[in-house]
């Protein structure tokens, strides 16, 4: 912003730098129809799109102008998304044709035709109406969510796709076996009928007492939808967490457990394989930071930044979920900490 020089971000370095002057790296191809700021291998060839966009495997016709514009919205949570997905050690393989273990996204506009976001062998579908905040917003209060975001939504459906990957097992990593049976333990047998299960909460709502046991309302439909609720909101918690410790946020009001310096802490994905922090750590500086946080927004008349309180079963859902992930940045043939005792 100050000297003019054009920087992108690297995927190999996981860095923004500035644009190589022997063009080496060069700007992804969907740098302008999706507003990408990454950067691809010049030898990729010309017109040679980014790991992320390479996972999109459907976007609104070029004549779409309106949905172009919520591509590019849907593309930016993406590229969180997906850095995310990597900086936590987890698998990311595009889809192909004669592979069904990859992953695909399909950003879809409801404008003409209607559609649906959800997750299928692999694909994404995000409805592309969710980049709109009036929409959104109107679906929020609709279905009485605390919380909705564009990024939000790619989170759980993601996290349907993880759950095959990391619990039921699809052969990218070990699983199934005991990270199954404990799955079922703390988050019930999915193997109840997924359809009526749905069709049940959308006619009756949640269970009384329902944030006693899930993090959210919806996260009570199904074992699998508590999984993505869970897998999504563990996601905010890493991310948020992140970024704090990165800008060097300092957390000292009350209740603080990290010390008279209060700095939150950033532990990228590369050092946790050396050393794994408990989630009972993570949840330490988390809930300090979700205190100052929320009265910083009553204090401006706005609602909760983070509307959540979790619970002990809650928790424990995180935990085993932090375990799992933990033990695929930690290498093949790794028990997940939470499951070993």
């Amino acid at each position: 912003m100050n000297c003019g020089t054009a920087v992108g971000y690297d995927p190999g370095t996981r860095q923004l730098v500035p644009v190589p002057p022997d063009g080496s790296l060069v700007p992804c191809a969907n740098a302008g129809i999706a507003g990408c700021n990454w950067l691809v291998a010049a030898a990729a060839g010309h017109g040679a799109r980014c790991p992320c966009c390479l996972l999109t495997r459907t976007r609104p016709s070029d004549a779409d102008g309106a949905g172009l514009v919520a591509f590019a919205r849907a593309e930016a949570a993406k590229r969180r998304l997906h850095y995310q997905l990597v900086d936590l050690g987890l698998p990311v393989v595009p889809k192909a044709e004669d592979d069904a273990r990859g992953l695909a996204f399909d950003l879809l506009s409801s404008a003409a035709t209607p559609v649906t976001t959800g997750h299928a062998d692999g694909v994404v579908t995000i409805d592309l109406a969710e980049g709109q905040d009036a929409h959104r917003e109107a679906r929020r209060v609709e279905l009485a969510e605390p919380y909705r975001t564009l990024l939000g939504h790619v989170r759980h459906e993601v996290g349907h796709y993880y759950w095959v990957v990391l619990v039921e097992g699809n052969g990218l990593v070990p699983a199934g076996g005991p990270t199954l049976d404990a799955f079922r333990r703390l988050f019930g047998d999915e193997r109840a009928d997924y359809t009526n299960a749905l069709q049940r909460h959308y006619a009756g709502g949640p269970p009384p007492g329902w944030n006693d046991t899930h993090v959210s309302a919806y996260a009570t439909a199904h074992p699998w939808e508590d999984w993505a609720e869970t897998f999504a909101h563990y996601l905010h918690i890493r991310d948020t967490l992140q970024t704090a410790g990165a800008y060097g946020m300092v957390v000292t009001g009350p209740d603080s457990p990290v010390g008279d310096a209060g700095q939150l802490v950033a532990v990228p994905s590369e050092h946790e394989a050396a050393a794994p922090r408990p989630f009972a750590d993570v949840l330490a500086t988390w809930l300090p930071l979700t205190y100052a946080l929320n009265a910083v927004n009553r204090s401006m008349g706005a609602d909760d930044l983070y509307p959540f309180v979790i619970s002990p079963p809650v928790v424990e859902k995180l935990t085993f979920l932090h375990g799992v992930v933990g033990a695929v940045a930690a290498g093949p043939g790794r028990v997940p900490w939470s499951l070993a005792g």
